[in-house]
């Protein structure tokens, strides 16, 4: 008998609800681990067809209630909104698809053990399709507060953390409709599968790897840092957005970087770090600026590492616009302009940097403004310092893994990530942006320090666990200023996720296929079965 639809709907609109609230700034992380339950009920329950617009409508709920700061940047609008919302939201219908798929010709066991495999698969392609790509709201990010639950990232990267959440909703699952089954007296979804006995099986399987993955993780985390410990400042000067690229507050901003730089090195450090796009004009055509920076290194008299544009001015021949490199530079008193080291941005933010596909899509039929303003880098610069080889990341780059680990892989030793935040307002984006940021740490096993413009600045440890960041007296750590003074210490050896990248990810997307093989070409014996799409 089919479920009534308004039930459904509510099923699926209560998993989208308890899946915003696993994530920051709500931070209530243990519902992730039962969110997926509701969803997974009502695609026991439907055809592939209902199955997809069932999903499509969690997704799209939950997108929208993770991106809702997105509002707050300028020039994006509600419809910009919802075409984001309907296209991250369509993964979780494929996700519908697919389960109900398998569910209808193989039973729900079978769809319940493959949930975890069409998850991960599905993940990894809308984080890496493309101009598209955007590795936001992976489920393994709500987990970032507990580094007892995120180890095996080491091994297994961020899609294992997923994968193992979705396990432990799809064991829920079964046990609940086993326990429902047995109190109503009824038959079940699970009558239908060939194997009467996998649900059994894949319960006490799923709580095996569970339990084997607390374990790892509290070895790991109990094991001390060895090295030696570099101490490094984080500056967070709060710019307003409106002041940045303002010629008459030039001054005021170059001023209080030069007033937090010199209190910061009052400390020592071996490295002091300013935020993305920190200077006011290009540091490569404002001489004022360009010589401003330089008498504040040579103040401070230790390295500084910060963001800058970079003018690049293509001859008149081919063009007249004047267009910028989003860069870091490595500054020191010690060395001549010539050895000062460089990296420039490989990774723009599409619709923020450039238009993809600018003169193939019509972008403007959707409000979309044309942006022609940046190019890219080409280049993994690992910055070489006295105390430590390090790489940088800029703004939205540490939130793709493979970044990160190119840079460990070249020998970095530790993750510098510069960014400016602004745009969002007093919204929860910063404290996503952390969230990923905990990963690219346990991934490789690397300390992270990041110096963000209004916050949040702080300094990851290995183990993913935020040493200390940026607050003012009353405990705020966004729109604030100040320092961080810490230490990191230098990582040299790689991970296995670090050697071997997501090789889950190719293992979940070959058992996908094999599961759904099966039901298209395995599974007629189900074809008579009561759910229909």
């Amino acid at each position: 008998m089919k479920e009534p639809m308004l039930k459904n709907i509510l099923f699926s609109i209560s998993s989208a609800f308890l899946l915003v609230l696993s994530f920051p700034q709500f931070d209530l992380s243990f519902l992730a681990w039962i969110a997926l339950t509701p969803l997974l009920a009502v695609l026991a329950t439907s055809g592939p067809k209902r199955g997809f617009l069932f999903s499509l409508l969690c997704g799209i709920i939950f997108f929208s209630g993770i991106f809702h700061w997105i509002l707050e940047v300028p020039r994006y609008r509600l419809l910009h909104h919802g075409i984001l919302g309907l296209y991250l939201g369509f993964y979780f219908g494929l996700f519908g698809l697919a389960f109900s798929g398998v569910c209808v010709r193989l039973g729900l066991t079978t769809a319940l053990i493959a949930a975890p495999f069409f998850w991960v698969s599905l993940e990894f392609l809308r984080s890496n399709l493309w101009f598209l790509a955007l590795p936001w709201g992976l489920l393994a990010h709500s987990q970032h507060h507990h580094p007892v639950f995120i180890q095996t990232a080491s091994v297994t990267g961020t899609y294992g953390v997923s994968f193992l959440i979705v396990l432990v909703n799809s064991a829920l699952t079964a046990v609940g409709d086993g326990v429902l089954s047995r109190f109503k007296n009824h038959a079940t979804a699970f009558d239908r599968t060939p194997f009467p006995k996998a649900r059994t099986w894949a319960v006490a399987i799923a709580g095996g790897i569970w339990i084997i993955s607390l374990i790892y993780s509290q070895v790991m985390i109990s094991r001390p840092f060895d090295g030696q410990a570099a101490k490094v400042a984080v500056v967070q000067p709060n710019i307003p957005q409106n002041k940045k690229w303002n010629r008459k507050y030039a001054d005021f901003i170059m001023q209080t970087y030069a007033d937090l730089t010199e209190h910061a090195a009052a400390e020592q450090p071996a490295l002091i770090i300013w935020p993305e796009s920190a200077t006011p004009a290009a540091i490569n055509q404002n001489m004022k600026v360009k010589r401003q920076v330089e008498h504040i290194v040579r103040s401070a008299e230790t390295y500084l590492l910060l963001g800058s544009c970079e003018q690049q001015k293509f001859g008149q021949r081919r063009s007249k616009k004047i267009i910028y490199k989003n860069s870091a530079f490595l500054i020191s008193a010690k060395n001549r302009p010539a050895k000062r080291q460089r990296y420039q941005k490989i990774r723009l933010l599409p619709f923020g940097e450039y238009l993809p596909l600018k003169k193939t899509i019509p972008w403007s039929m959707i409000n979309v403004p044309d942006i022609e303003r940046s190019v890219p880098g080409n280049k993994y610069t690992v910055f070489e310092h006295p105390a430590f080889r390090f790489g940088v990341t800029i703004c939205w780059e540490n939130i793709f893994p493979e970044m990160v680990r190119q840079y460990v892989l070249r020998g970095a030793e530790v993750i510098v990530n510069i960014t400016n935040e602004a745009w969002f307002g007093k919204t929860a984006a910063p404290y996503q942006f952390v969230s990923m940021s905990v990963f690219r740490a346990v991934e490789n096993r690397i300390y992270v320090a990041r110096s963000a413009n209004t916050g949040i600045s702080c300094l990851i440890d290995p183990y993913g666990r935020i040493v200390d960041r940026v607050r003012n007296a009353r405990g705020d750590d966004t729109f604030v200023r100040g320092n961080l003074i810490g230490y990191v210490i230098p990582m040299t050896s790689k991970t296995f996720y670090t050697r071997y990248g997501d090789w889950p990810v190719w293992v979940c997307t070959v058992f996908s296929v094999v599961f759904i093989l099966l039901a298209l070409f395995k599974g007629s014996r189900f074809k008579g079965s009561e759910v229909q799409g």
